[in-house]
């Protein structure tokens, strides 16, 4: 890597919110530069449900959802670990697309619009020093204005920098674990579901090629409980509901071995740290039962990106532009944020979850009030 290399914008991770960002940022002329730690394309724990308030925007980026014949979901399911279930019309509704495919797009994007991207590198440090940050990676280091963090939900540098998640003990909000299979399982390509069990749930809606994504969230001590065996863990919990058992005794599975990742955490994230500023899931992640998680990591590089435009063309100084950025993302976030974590607690309880289920069953228009909580317009 060329050390003397300066960049406008320097962003730390290319998933759907440093892509995005990175591609509105080279298009407005700023030299941008991404980093990378996997190789495109690869797959990522994620529901891959994207809420159709993305779909002019990530057209707009050059994605041709149009011509990809994606599978348009607006009806939504929910079952408690008894099998009692619910099903209600999504307001606004969404689509299905793989990550390994959507974020292979984005990138092919990116390095068209002139972006340097730099993949199989891990950023080991940022330093701020004279209005300048320094990106420290395994393959040396480069300049940039403005930095961005869109690594995901837990990384190397929240803990280096002691970012208050990461020193809260363990409790229902931040000790989760996602798993996540592709399977071939006749699903109805218009439904998304979410089925709930013993300390947590999980999620099914198809995505292209006809395939499904099965994706579930569960507690450390659930794996723990099956001796940290995922298989044990799913014929001995999650399949008391009989909606997975069906799935999971049905189902051909497109991976050897599921993906998974853990120390998923839900507590509140601040959207700025040592001056970068956060995007996607690295800002806060919403509660995947609420399915828009995808969404506002791409609505979150299009706010930051307006806010990095003022700054560096001189309209602003940085303390406006993260002052702004982060009341910006309150606007448009905070809320959603406060309602996922609220219905989550109905989420992998036997008792609690049949309630939901039963309580908001006869009356639609609440439960169609309750998903627009978790979900924006348009952008």
């Amino acid at each position: 890597m060329n050390t003397d290399a300066r960049y406008d914008v320097a962003i730390i991770g290319g998933g759907l919110a440093g892509l995005a960002l990175s591609i509105q940022c080279a298009r407005a002329g700023f030299r941008t530069i991404v980093y990378e730690r996997e190789h495109y394309p690869f797959h990522k724990v994620c529901g891959e449900y994207i809420s159709l308030e993305s779909w002019n925007f990530l057209q707009d980026l050059g994605v041709p959802l149009s011509d990809m014949q994606l599978p348009v979901i607006n009806r939504l399911m929910v079952t408690a670990p008894n099998g009692n279930s619910l099903e209600s019309r999504l307001p606004l509704g969404g689509f299905g697309i793989s990550r390994y495919t959507l974020d292979h797009l984005l990138a092919q994007l990116a390095v068209q619009e002139g972006v340097t991207l730099l993949e199989n590198t891990k950023v080991t440090n940022v330093v701020y020093r004279n209005n300048t940050f320094i990106i420290f990676t395994n393959n040396g280091e480069t300049e940039a204005i403005v930095a961005a963090g869109a690594y995901g939900k837990r990384a190397n540098l929240d803990v280096k920098w002691k970012r208050h998640f990461t020193q809260v003990k363990p409790n229902k909000l931040n000790h989760h674990v996602g798993v996540k299979y592709h399977i071939r399982f006749p699903h109805p390509a218009e439904l998304i579901a979410l089925h709930n069990f013993e300390n947590g749930y999980c999620g099914i809606s198809r995505i292209e090629d006809n395939k499904c994504c099965l994706c579930y969230l569960t507690t450390a001590g659930n794996l723990r409980k099956s001796k940290n065996d995922i298989a044990t863990m799913e014929n001995t919990i999650l399949r008391k509901n009989p909606w997975l058992d069906k799935i999971f005794s049905g189902m051909e599975c497109l991976y050897k071995e599921p993906l998974t990742i853990s120390r998923i955490s839900f507590n509140k994230k601040t959207q700025v740290e040592n001056h970068v500023l956060m995007i996607g899931d690295t800002a806060g992640m919403i509660t995947p039962l609420c399915g828009n998680g995808m969404s506002m990591a791409l609505h979150s590089s299009k706010l930051a990106f307006e806010e990095i435009r003022s700054f560096l063309s001189a309209a602003i100084n940085r303390f406006e532009m993260e002052l702004q950025y982060t009341q910006q993302w309150e606007k448009h976030f905070g809320r959603r944020m406060q309602t996922g974590r609220m219905i989550q607690y109905f989420f992998g309880s036997p008792v609690l979850s049949d309630f939901l289920v039963r309580s908001v069953k006869p009356f639609p228009r609440l439960v169609s009030y309750l998903i627009g909580q978790t979900h924006g317009k348009p952008f």
